[in-house]
């Protein structure tokens, strides 16, 4: 039997995370399977970060990212990049991940070239088009460009269900973020660098994170003063606050936050030592989706600093609860797992839903069966 020719196409850090483990499972089986791998780098330092983690080597790489960039130039920067790419290796099937630009504009490229789409993390939904903007239309439209649906859960098999998607074309895998999580999460991990390596770890220490462009503005200060009041009125709590690089974000954080005590405002980390501080925090405050889902492998509660999410899975089983961006909402439900043991206990302590760390191998599994490769011919 022919090699599948299978292309990934990934532009962000969540999407590499992500994705790294299926292109290592692909790479597995070499006489199975060709891989191409492309990146657009709609976010450079934060996507070269993970590469180097899982020693993965672009064979393309648009390299899009600019200053201030808007969502018009990730559309016609990576539109016309991938169309020659695609044009010249002529894939067997494009994978994409998640909800991102890239992988909205990959997917496009692809349907207009007449390429098959594998979609991995499909069938996540808010019913809302602008929160996550533009991530949930994103999502939305790609779903309805792929031939292949790897959802993560029943939950997002179904979404999809209702929508008009082909059953038989929707496979549940679990989540490929835990493939990632677990293979990198070590027993023994030491922060030898600062600011981690000034964290006093014997306090309950929090991790926050809030880059969406949701987020940004009057949203991101309320959450930046919320921070402030818990640490203010919790001695015992010290705040590690992950800054996204967006001088949007950055500008809002450290005026507020900049001169706080026990709040340590970093870079974005390293995605090895941010799995390691997630497993030494507290508690997360996030509008991250991808934590929602790694967090409770780890037995860390989430609250949810977004008014609606794509993951119900967490919320349903306790994992995580949704606070959105009302300081009074954040300072309150905080305070509570702070000191309340068994409040605490029945997050920290619920099942995740989101998979046992062998999706990508699941989902290399579907795309070397006949079945599929005989879909993907047709």
């Amino acid at each position: 039997m022919a090699k599948l020719k299978v292309m990934t196409v990934f532009g962000t850090r969540p999407e590499a995370i992500k994705l790294a483990p299926v292109i290592k499972e692909l790479e597995k089986r070499p006489q199975k399977f060709q891989t191409v791998v492309v990146v657009t780098a709609q976010h450079r330092e934060m996507l070269d970060q993970v590469l180097n983690l899982f020693e993965i080597t672009p064979d393309y790489d648009l390299d899009i990212m600019q200053p201030e960039q808007e969502l018009f130039d990730i559309a016609t920067k990576s539109l016309a990049g991938l169309k020659p790419i695609l044009e010249k290796e002529k894939p067997d099937i494009l994978l994409v991940q998640g909800d991102t630009s890239t992988t909205f504009f990959a997917a496009l490229t692809a349907f207009y070239l007449k390429i098959p789409i594998g979609h991995v993390e499909a069938g996540l939904r808010t019913r809302d088009k602008y929160h996550p903007f533009p991530e949930e239309i994103n999502r939305r439209l790609t779903s309805h460009l792929a031939d292949i649906h790897f959802a993560p859960t029943e939950t997002a098999k179904k979404n999809l269900i209702v929508e008009g998607i082909t059953p038989k074309t929707i496979h549940v895998t679990g989540n490929t973020v835990i493939d990632a999580l677990l293979a990198t999460i070590k027993k023994e991990y030491n922060f030898d660098q600062p600011p981690l390596s000034e964290v006093d770890f014997s306090k309950k220490v929090i991790t926050v994170t809030a880059h969406r462009r949701e987020s940004w503005g009057a949203p991101l200060n309320n959450i930046c003063k919320a921070i402030k009041r818990i640490v203010e009125t919790n001695p015992g709590v010290e705040v590690v606050f992950s800054v996204h690089l967006n001088p949007k974000v950055q500008e809002v954080t450290r005026k507020t936050l900049g001169d706080s005590k026990r709040v340590h405002l970093t870079k974005p980390l390293d995605y090895a030592p941010f799995v390691h501080l997630m497993n030494k925090s507290y508690l997360i405050l996030t509008d991250s989706g991808g934590i929602q889902e790694e967090a409770p492998s780890l037995e860390k509660p989430v609250l949810v600093l977004r008014e609606v999410t794509e993951r119900p899975e967490a919320i349903e089983s306790g994992t995580a609860k949704l606070v959105g961006r009302d300081a009074d909402k954040i300072v309150f439900e905080t305070s509570l797992l702070l000191s309340n043991k068994d409040e605490y206990q029945k997050m920290a302590q619920a099942r995740n839903p989101y998979g046992d760390g062998k999706a990508s191998e699941r989902i290399v599994d579907i795309l070397a069966t006949h079945e599929t490769r005989g879909e993907i011919q047709h």
